[in-house]
């Protein structure tokens, strides 16, 4: 698994930006090791191919493809902040990062801090009040203050300065994190992150570092204190905007092209009267490629998950019996911009939704504090249980109900039982350059294969 990992992440695939070439490269890889483990299972019990949509390319293996749009940023991206006591460009990756599907930038302008970014007057809550952004860029902090109840995404905020007249945003982490956050590692540096926004109207951005933000504040013609005392007032329910100041220049190329998304999807068959039905075992392969002269490699996220999909897949084929039940493996591509890659599957499935038992995605598997994090919906919780006694893992399971991201959402907003495993803990590189194969614990690595292995095993076999 390791060096999957390694090969996965390395240069060869230079982070394996969905719609590249890296993308179809790395799905080539995925399928060819696909195929050699499961060519002795053929011959294990014969059954009939399982007719492909939309191409089937070999016995029980398919690449399923569809057309996306590639963002790339240039080289040497350029955010170069001035004000009373300091001029200077920040560090790209450490200190800012563009939206990844920002458009490109040359302005120069003010920049107008807007709390949270919120503007939701019925639900009496305004960060834009009594506050000029027009021709500005605007600062504002991720998420939401616990007084709101409201939801807002990040293309809400990105809209909502649009409508304001802002020409550009910043966005940062705020020092103050939740339990949830902090759970979950969550970092101050900028991460790789597309928006989502509308692209004919989009609004150029950047995610910018903690620090940096609390800098901008400190340095502010406002005599704000810091950010986390700013953060606290946020949290009263009040408005504390102001213009810092301050002058950003944000200057960068994005270059937008045509481009195809690459599953890859093989089938182990089942031998009995239930192979008809169906585990999928999923695991997203691509991550953000190379943007701004920087390589995301992408190695927990997610090249673990698929080095984990292929060791179970090797596991499965070479055992003595096959399954029960017939197992799908999937590689997704597209997870990053939005669950392209999964989406595209549960509109085009290869086995029909209404026989596969459960979905079980791998995603983040190979750094953490050496619990797994497993995820249900419409799965009964001994089955999970069952599962990790079986893998000696059991004291280490950590279950939660519906996880909000990843590729098992598709799958179950159309009904399909799903079980998400990420390793337990901080992921301090999450969407990060330094998100490298030296960083992961292989021992954590073989404790979600060794459960991926006993669960699949269990719902293949199971009642």
């Amino acid at each position: 698994m390791m060096d999957d990992i390694r090969e996965l992440s390395g240069p060869r695939f230079s982070g394996r930006q969905t719609g590249t070439d890296d993308d179809r490269s790395s799905a080539t890889f995925v399928a060819d090791r696909l195929a050699k483990l499961l060519n002795q299972s053929q011959e294990r019990c014969p059954t009939s191919p399982v007719q492909a949509s939309p191409t089937q390319s070999r016995d029980h293996q398919w690449t399923q493809t569809a057309p996306v749009t590639v963002r790339r940023l240039g080289d040497n991206p350029l955010l170069y902040l001035s004000g009373r006591s300091e001029s200077r460009s920040l560090r790209i990756g450490s200190e800012f990062l563009p939206i990844l599907d920002s458009p490109s930038a040359d302005l120069t302008a003010p920049i107008v801090f807007v709390g949270y970014g919120i503007s939701d007057q019925a639900g009496g809550y305004d960060d834009y009040t009594n506050v000029d952004v027009r021709n500005a860029v605007v600062l504002f902090l991720r998420g939401k203050p616990e007084t709101y109840s409201g939801s807002v995404t990040p293309a809400d905020k990105e809209r909502i300065a649009r409508e304001k007249g802002a020409l550009a945003y910043l966005t940062a982490t705020p020092p103050l994190l939740s339990p949830y956050e902090r759970r979950r590692g969550t970092g101050n540096a900028p991460t790789a992150f597309y928006s989502g926004a509308d692209s004919d109207h989009q609004l150029p951005g950047a995610w910018i570092s903690t620090a940096i933000a609390d800098a901008i504040i400190r340095n502010s013609t406002d005599g704000a204190k810091d950010l986390a005392d700013l953060q606290k007032a946020l949290s009263t329910g009040t408005a504390r905007s102001f213009s810092t100041g301050i002058t950003a220049q944000l200057r960068w190329t994005t270059v937008s092209e045509k481009g195809t998304l690459h599953n890859v999807i093989a089938r182990l068959p089942g031998c009995s009267v239930h192979a008809d039905e169906t585990v999928i075992i999923g695991a997203h392969r691509d991550h953000f490629g190379r943007q701004g002269g920087v390589l995301f490699a992408g190695a927990d996220d997610n090249a673990s998950g698929t080095a984990v999909m292929l060791e179970v897949a090797r596991i499965l084929a070479s055992a003595p019996i096959p399954p029960k039940r017939s197992i799908l493996l999937i590689s997704f591509s597209g997870e990053e911009q939005g669950l392209l890659g999964s989406r595209l599957y549960v509109s085009q499935p290869t086995i029909p939704l209404a026989s596969t038992v459960a979905m079980v995605n791998i995603d983040h598997a190979g750094i953490g504090n050496g619990r797994l994090t497993v995820g249900l919906t419409n799965v009964e919780k001994h089955v999970a249980l069952t599962a990790g006694q079986a893998a000696g893992l059991d004291d280490r399971l950590d279950l939660f109900s519906f996880f909000p991201g990843g590729d098992h959402v598709p799958f179950h907003e159309a009904g399909v039982p799903t079980i998400t495993i990420v390793s337990g803990g901080s992921h301090p590189h999450f969407h990060q350059p330094t998100d490298t194969a030296d960083t992961l614990d292989s021992n954590i690595l073989r404790n979600v294969a060794r459960y991926v292995l006993a669960l699949s095993w269990r719902l293949a076999n199971g009642p």
